[in-house]
């Protein structure tokens, strides 16, 4: 469940700093009643840009795939074989 907390409550640095360590996802910032702002921890920033990254380059894949930009993997294996005469 995601941990929301007022906008007020941000003047805690310390323990703002601790819920977003310990929470491991994002926490929701409210003022006067509506979300305002979103923050959390460096190591959730990056496995969340670790996460779109791979997503982005999924996407991409199944675009070539969509298109046709696909080779047969043994005639793949092959021809690397033959160029590097392995």
């Amino acid at each position: 469940m995601p941990k929301i907390i007022p906008i007020r409550d941000l003047k805690k640095t310390s323990e703002i700093s601790q819920i977003c360590k310990d929470a491991r996802e994002p926490i929701y910032i409210t003022k006067n009643g509506y979300g305002d702002m979103v923050i959390m921890s460096m190591e959730t920033y990056q496995q969340k840009l670790f996460l779109l990254d791979a997503y982005e380059k999924l996407a991409a894949a199944e675009d070539e795939v969509k298109n046709g930009k696909v080779l047969d993997a043994s005639e793949s294996l092959k021809s690397i074989r033959e160029k590097y005469h392995v």
